[in-house]
């Protein structure tokens, strides 16, 4: 990077491991400043800060993505430390309080799902955007938002069926983004995971990775952090040009049609 160049400036939101810190190093060696978020500032954070900073200049943000009233502290906190945010990241995400039937759901894993995968996406795109749209910007500069989402949004685990609903919902909230971005020159896209090997899936991997084996993906294998990571980076970094709006199923074929 020149001198004179622009560095771009990025928050992961769940960077402290799995796909979220995949995608804070990928991004780093892409020559982003990067802000890895946490909920809180522990060792996990400390650490994955530290493997970041391995790479490129990094932060820790230690803020709970739920707490929507924090989200404009949180944001200019980063910009004082690294400089305008031109990306955003919305990876953090959690899973049912417990696997079961539909009707047996409870109120409570409803609302944890869709509060962190998709009211807190919304409202941190939110910030993210009037944030850029006050300041007067380089348009040489590509600005995104990258939602993580899920092949759960369009593919039902009956199970984890809130989850399912927050990933759907989290879905549009990208494609909203991306129709009133876009004349913003804004570009947003809607990365959609499918059988990943993370801490949120070990319980279940292997099983997955046997029926992928088997042929539930069209690649027969499970994919890592770091693959989700690479196609972030990519994004991020606008080598999709003339894009938006658009949903990567990062699945290895797994929602392809098939006789």
């Amino acid at each position: 990077m020149s001198v004179s160049a622009i560095r771009p400036v990025v928050l992961v939101t769940g960077s402290s491991r799995g796909i979220g810190l995949a995608a804070a190093k990928a991004l780093a060696a892409e020559g982003f400043a990067v802000a890895v978020n946490g909920p809180l500032d522990d060792a996990e954070l400390r650490a994955a800060v530290a493997a970041v900073s391995a790479i490129g200049p990094c932060v820790a943000a230690a803020f709970d993505v739920t707490d929507i009233a924090g989200h404009d502290a949180a944001l200019a906190a980063i910009e004082a430390a690294l400089g305008p945010l031109t990306t955003l990241v919305n990876n953090a995400g959690v899973g049912v309080l417990s696997r079961g039937d539909l009707l047996e759901v409870s109120e409570a894993s409803w609302d944890r799902c869709l509060g962190v995968n998709a009211k807190a996406a919304f409202f941190l795109a939110q910030a993210f955007a009037k944030r850029v749209l006050a300041r007067a910007r380089d348009e040489s500069v590509f600005h995104s938002i990258v939602n993580v989402t899920s092949s759960n949004a369009v593919a039902v685990a009956v199970q984890r069926s809130e989850y399912c609903a927050s990933k759907a919902a989290a879905a549009m909230v990208s494609k909203a983004l991306a129709v009133r971005l876009g004349p913003e020159n804004i570009a947003v896209y809607d990365v959609q995971p499918g059988l990943i090997a993370t801490e949120m899936t070990a319980p279940v991997i292997e099983m997955y990775r046997k029926r992928a084996e088997d042929g539930l993906t069209l690649f027969p294998r499970v994919g890592t952090p770091e693959d989700i990571g690479a196609i972030i980076a990519s994004l991020a970094t606008g080598k999709l040009p003339y894009t938006t709006g658009q949903v990567i199923s990062a699945d290895a074929g797994l929602l392809v049609p098939r006789f």
